[in-house]
């Protein structure tokens, strides 16, 4: 089925009301005919271009090209600093579909809400409305990308994270569109148990907006790491993929084969902003400004991390046999 059949699909259907492959919505994104596939991720970038990210993605356009990229992975907070104000908001226009004007970028985007998605109104970026004026854009709160290869699961985090319906501070979170949290929260991590274990593809990652792991700013999202991290381990799970911190970084679990991938520099970075935490695992750090690249096929994965001047910085080779299934 096409993207754009299955969109239709759900634009009939309630938001919150998803069709059941475990409850989660499924996309089915082709591989290329040699059998793989290649994406861009960023995270933490919408400033109408400001703070470098007029320059991230004059960078994220070339190597999209010379790599032939399928689609383009968001990791949340995608409009600073209080998400839209509604689905009209020109801030979609001026910090999207105005900035990342290359070619090789005029693919699919798949994306998930972060915190500052969530002061604003979050259902904004959720609506057909905004998918009509720009196709590329899809953004849902949990949901399936399947290539065969490779099926990505996205999963909005933000809801596990206690301090933001306890201590929200000066900020106003709008939780309309989704049930109590603990009900919410229980119901995604239920899709995860079961999700992970029908599938057939070779590789497995999950992408959400906050950290498991990480050694900046925010370190390590104890929510995550207490009720998704079992998960992620207990079904083979090989990349989370996640940004909130502005950086990029590369942690590997200590205790699974699991490697933790931050792409949260999409615009502005906060240099210098250091953890003593995770160093054992700790494989690369840079506090600037950049995007991630990641090159599948049946047996190798290659995943590169990029400046703003689109030096690569960081690869991690990752290698598997094919799997058998009986």
């Amino acid at each position: 089925m096409s993207i754009s059949f299955l969109l239709t699909l759900f634009i009939t259907s309630s938001l919150s009301s998803l069709s059941a492959y475990a409850q989660l919505l499924r996309f089915s994104h082709s591989s290329k005919h040699d059998a793989s596939l290649s994406f861009l991720m960023l995270g933490d970038w919408g400033r109408r271009g400001a703070f470098n990210q007029s320059q991230v993605a004059f960078q994220m356009g070339k190597v999209g090209e010379r790599l032939d990229i399928d689609f383009v992975v968001s990791t949340g907070d995608n409009f600073y600093d209080n998400g839209l104000i509604s689905e009209h908001d020109n801030a979609f226009a001026e910090s999207f579909t105005k900035i990342y004007t290359a070619e090789s970028l005029q693919k699919q985007w798949y994306s998930v809400l972060g915190n500052h998605d969530y002061r604003g109104d979050a259902e904004a970026q959720l609506s057909p409305v905004l998918r009509e004026m720009d196709s590329r854009w899809l953004c849902l709160r949990s949901f399936i990308v399947d290539s065969e290869l490779v099926d990505i699961f996205f999963v909005d985090t933000t809801p596990f994270v206690e301090k933001y319906f306890t201590e929200p501070q000066k900020h106003k979170y709008d939780w309309g569109g989704i049930g109590p949290q603990k009900p919410d929260v229980g119901n995604v991590i239920k899709d995860l148990e079961l999700a992970p274990k029908e599938s057939r593809a070779q590789w497995r990652g999950v992408v959400g907006h906050h950290t498991i792991r990480s050694v900046g700013h925010h370190g390590d999202t104890q929510e995550l790491v207490e009720k998704l991290l079992p998960i992620l381990q207990a079904n083979n799970i090989d990349f989370y993929m996640n940004g909130h911190d502005h950086c990029l970084e590369h942690i590997s679990d200590t205790e699974s084969p699991i490697q933790f991938l931050t792409s949260g520099a999409g615009s502005k970075a906060w240099s210098g902003d250091l953890q003593q935490m995770n160093r054992r695992g700790l494989n690369f750090f840079y506090d600037g400004q950049g995007f991630m690249s990641v090159q599948l096929t049946q047996t190798h994965a290659t995943i590169e991390f990029y400046d703003v001047f689109g030096n690569v910085l960081h690869t991690l080779a990752s290698s598997k046999q094919p799997h058998s299934f009986m």
